[in-house]
């Protein structure tokens, strides 16, 4: 087994028994972390110079439809309305199978390049078994840790079909990847669902969906924002018939109840928040200090390239900012003062792109923190940049501080994928031009449709 020892980095390890270390190195062994200590021996091992740099975790992006990272930017200007025509009924269904490919794979690359180490991927564009297989292959070849959130496209139905909304989540589309793309559970991709929920969804089909996740031991996520609720109870007789739980994750949420959320919190469903996305196409306000009064914590995620960049310390900063806004005006409000301190550390903003992103997606004994055991998902971020120095304080300047300039080394599973600042993906300007290529003929397409009609 190949072993890299990353010397003398400030280390932000995210593990409380562990904590930080101003001087330390980190030892991978293969797939996994070995060992971490303030001066590990290991002779064998090749040797990467830290020195300068803050060592953490990898992150995790908890939501991103990463099919859409060909047509960034097209969305900057819509409101989710917007979106739902113009995206849904209007340009994903003109994506051919090669389109996701070079979506996913290109869009999971910039995600490593960025620092994110684990994706959950949402595909819902995938009309054909092509689609799916396609975005799966994307994703492999990056060499990212995702889970594929397997959805269904939602376009405007055509005379004779049933709409989107009342047509249940393929069984037998989720009984060949389980079959087929995801036999093996050692890799680094895995299945998940990616359902309409009652929002978006009949509540008999919510209700199917819902028992095929519970059945195939799969987690299943669901929007929950934007338009007006599909069943506008629908959460609450679900809730009445036992089949909310841990395996099933909310995304957005803005529009939910105290009482649905604690419901919720209580059944051990997670929340996966995009707050810049939110903010921007009129979803509302992430509802993080709702969660955090609860004593629960989100997970975020980018959710948009076609709206907003792709990097994850940017929503970090996104989550932490509108929040702290929010608590600095209710202690205006209701004690005509500032709070005392801050609401939120840095620390805990870094815990929402780390830790809960792993716990979300089920792999806290895996991933989230650098601790010996867990795989070797490793970002060295440089300290020493003209942006980032002088460091007072390690956790703040990552979360204040980072941007992807920064991003000097990543590994993914110990096998490095960015070295000093370049990636180390091969051909990479032949898949950034298949990308362009993708994008423009998708759009020509569009105007070419429009003109028709």
């Amino acid at each position: 087994m190949s072993r890299t020892l990353i010397r003398g980095g400030t280390i932000v390890s995210m593990d409380v028994q562990i904590g930080d270390l101003p001087h330390g190195d980190v030892l991978i062994d293969g797939e996994r972390i070995a060992a971490i200590a303030p001066n590990i021996q290991a002779d064998d091992a090749q040797v990467v110079d830290a020195s300068g740099t803050i060592v953490i975790p990898g992150l995790v992006n908890a939501h991103m439809h990463t099919w859409q990272t060909g047509l960034r930017g097209v969305a900057a200007n819509w409101t989710v309305i917007e979106y739902f025509k113009k995206m849904h009924a209007g340009l994903a269904t003109l994506f051919q199978p090669s389109d996701i490919h070079i979506a996913n794979l290109v869009g999971a690359i910039h995600q490593i390049n960025c620092g994110t180490t684990t994706l959950a991927d949402w595909c819902h564009n995938n009309p054909t078994p092509a689609h799916t297989d396609a975005g799966i292959d994307g994703l492999a070849e990056s060499g990212i840790r995702a889970v594929f959130f397997h959805g269904s496209p939602k376009p405007d139905p055509k005379p004779g079909q049933k709409p989107f909304w009342e047509v249940p989540h393929p069984r037998s589309e989720v009984e060949r990847l389980l079959k087929t793309r995801f036999a093996s559970k050692d890799g680094l991709l895995s299945l998940g669902l990616a359902i309409l929920g009652p929002h978006y969804a009949t509540y008999e089909v919510a209700v199917e969906d819902f028992q095929l996740a519970r059945e195939f031991g799969l987690i299943a996520s669901m929007h929950c924002a934007g338009a007006t609720a599909r069943v506008p109870d629908g959460w609450d007789r679900l809730a009445k018939a036992g089949l909310l739980g841990d395996n099933n994750n909310i995304v957005h949420g803005n529009d939910l109840t105290d009482a649905q959320l604690r419901f919720m919190l209580d059944q051990g469903v997670s929340f996966s928040l995009t707050p810049e996305t939110e903010m921007f196409q009129g979803h509302g306000f992430a509802i993080t200090g709702r969660l955090r009064s609860m004593g629960a914590q989100p997970s975020l995620g980018v959710d948009l390239e076609s709206c907003i960049s792709g990097d994850m310390f940017t929503v970090a900063r996104m989550a932490l900012a509108s929040q702290r806004a929010f608590d600095n005006a209710q202690s205006k409000l209701d004690h005509q003062k500032l709070p005392d301190t801050t609401t939120i550390s840095a620390r805990e903003a870094l815990g929402w792109i780390t830790l809960e992103g792993a716990k979300m997606l089920k792999m806290q004994d895996r991933i989230g923190s650098l601790t010996p055991g867990k795989q070797a998902d490793i970002v060295m971020v440089r300290a020493d940049d003209l942006n980032m120095m002088p460091v007072h304080d390690p956790v703040s300047t990552v979360v204040t501080q980072t941007s992807l300039a920064n991003i000097d080394s990543v590994w993914v599973a110990g096998q490095a994928k960015k070295r000093h600042g370049k990636l180390l993906h091969s051909d990479l300007l032949r898949q950034q031009a298949a990308l362009g290529a993708s994008g423009q003929r998708i759009m020509r397409d569009l105007n070419q449709l429009m003109q028709n009609h």
